[in-house]
């Protein structure tokens, strides 16, 4: 442990006291410049009596008037380890002579505490450390007739003093031959470390272990690759029942629960907090389990009449729909004539307040804006081709995009057009959704409408996203510019892009492919709108993306 105090004297320098892990006490002074000086160290004249002073194995010795420390080994390793293998122990005795006692010269005074120590001879001390196995050094105090065994490393040792009268010799359990000199003393260059012994193997015992190494090999690799077999066939198999079975295995936490009219009541404090209004309803903020859990509250408005039991299939139905980009519905409630829609909370609003803000240093960069389209273009393939039955959201707009605490986009009030009244969203003819984002097949006599339709709205969103401004503005510096799709194009054709962008920077290439993609999407004819799949596989940059045609007559 280190102890340091510091102080600043005003004198452009500072001073800090330590307690150094070699148990020194020192003042440092820290000048202006970044110069370091040691002013003064407590007992430096019993340097070596501090314990810590030196690292294990090693003793403390004086050299003229400086202290050192010295390894106890003739042929040490870097940390001053012994370079020879431990002595084989069986049951506690050497099994051999293969071991000698070396004393180290001169007189060592030791700090440290032995595991054994009796009364003896030096002869009976040294001949009893060879017999234990667990001894690797032995003290030995000729004053006292004390012996001291210890087990290796070594700590606290030093040489006495001019003054001191005291210590005990020190003798190493060293192998016979690993030592030249029969005392040990320090080294200024330490040779290399014994070498241990190498071990030779007939070639008839070469060929068996080839042999039966190969064998387990074979059987090793057979079993794994039969393993695999049967484990990929039971997996296809699951897979194919849960098919048939219609449980694609959702677990409870996905099932939808149903709520009563006044635990919702209650966890939107009566409804106080207002989120926002859509096509389809007021959302209100709320709380459940003591408001650990946030959520929307959506009461549904103008409903087509049907029974309790229609309304549940219909939510359950939707409730299966689990998509990173689609927002989750966590329940419902309905009761009487109620109709109520718990979602997950999304802390950062809609993506129009995001692209459509006064602030532009709120907006988000270009790839951002890149990343939220693909990711919204996900979602709605998600609804198209991954879901049990297609669904048609028929209202995709910035005010239906939502971005969660990670500002991921994630699309709401799908599924819920079929729930509405026929003139709820009537803007002009029998149309279902948001002016400026509908098809032109809604206004036609007998047409029917597919997926092809929440494209064209994909494609004005695209644009919306990439340039931050609405598909209809009446404030424009060019009168052309009043429609984003019709003004697109007339910029992609003329080769001037960089109009529907200002003085922002991106890369040309990945401009002009996305302004493909949302004009593809935005053609009048909907057999001329690819498919949500290949819209993702285009922004991806998987494929390749043609020139599109004239989105409609009025275009030109």
């Amino acid at each position: 442990m280190l102890l340091h105090l510091s102080l600043a004297l005003g004198t452009g320098s500072t001073y800090r006291a330590t307690l150094d892990s070699d148990g020194g006490f020192r003042l440092y002074a820290h000048f202006s410049n970044g110069s370091l000086q040691t002013v003064w160290t407590a007992g430096d004249k019993n340097q070596c009596g501090r314990k810590g002073f030196c690292g294990l194995n090693e003793f403390c010795t004086f050299d003229d008037v400086q202290p050192v420390c010295r390894c106890i080994w003739v042929h040490p390793t870097k940390d001053c380890e012994r370079s020879f293998p431990k002595q084989h122990c069986i049951l506690g005795k050497d099994n051999g002579t293969s071991y000698e006692m070396k004393q180290v010269e001169g007189r060592i005074i030791w700090a440290d505490n032995p595991y054994f120590k009796a009364n003896m001879l030096q002869e009976n001390c040294i001949s009893a450390c060879l017999a234990d196995c667990n001894c690797e050094a032995v003290f030995f105090d000729e004053k006292e007739q004390s012996c001291m065994r210890q087990r290796l490393p070594l700590r606290y040792l030093r040489r006495p003093t001019e003054t001191e009268n005291n210590g005990a010799f020190l003798f190493l359990k060293v192998r016979k031959g690993s030592l030249k000199n029969n005392n040990l003393a320090p080294h200024d260059q330490q040779p290399p470390p014994y070498p241990p012994p190498i071990k030779t193997t007939s070639n008839k015992a070469t060929v068996q272990i080839i042999v039966i190494t190969s064998l387990f090999s074979l059987l090793l690799c057979s079993s794994i690759l039969i393993s695999s077999h049967y484990m990929y066939k039971i997996r296809v198999l699951k897979y194919k029942r849960l098919i048939e079975t219609g449980n694609l295995g959702l677990n409870e936490e996905v099932t939808l629960r149903r709520f009563s009219y006044s635990e919702l009541k209650k966890a939107t404090n009566n409804f106080k907090q207002e989120l926002g209004k859509g096509s389809f309803g007021t959302v209100y903020k709320g709380g459940l389990h003591k408001g650990r859990r946030l959520i929307a509250v959506k009461r549904l408005e103008k409903l087509v009449e049907e029974g309790e039991r229609e309304f549940q299939a219909e939510m359950r139905a939707i409730g299966k729909t689990h998509h990173k980009n689609l927002v989750r519905l966590l329940g419902f409630c309905a009761e009487g004539s109620k109709r109520l829609l718990v979602y997950e909370y999304m802390p950062n609003g809609s993506l129009g307040n995001l692209i459509f803000g006064t602030q532009s240093d709120r907006r988000p960069e270009w790839n951002e804006r890149v990343r939220i389209a693909i990711e919204i273009a996900k979602g709605i393939l998600y609804l198209h081709e991954e879901c049990e039955a297609p669904i048609i959201h028929c209202d995709i707009k910035p005010q239906n995009i939502l971005m969660d605490e990670f500002w991921t986009a994630k699309i709401c009030d799908f599924g819920l057009a079929k729930l509405l009244m026929p003139d709820q969203t009537r803007t002009f003819t029998e149309v279902r959704g948001t002016r400026g984002y509908v098809a032109p097949e809604w206004s036609k006599i007998n047409i029917s409408i597919s997926v092809k339709a929440d494209v064209y709205s994909y494609g004005i969103v695209l644009l919306e996203i990439l340039c931050c401004r609405r598909n209809m503005q009446v404030c424009v510096t060019e009168p052309e510019a009043t429609l984003l799709s019709n003004w697109a194009y007339k910029c992609f054709v003329t080769g001037q892009l960089n109009k529907l962008f200002l003085s922002e920077t991106a890369d040309k290439t990945i401009v002009e492919n996305m302004i493909k993609v949302a004009l593809w999407c935005v053609q009048e004819e909907p057999a001329m709108r690819p498919t949500m799949k290949s819209v993702v596989v285009m922004l991806e940059g998987i494929a390749g993306i043609a020139i599109p045609p004239c989105p409609n007559s009025n275009s030109m």
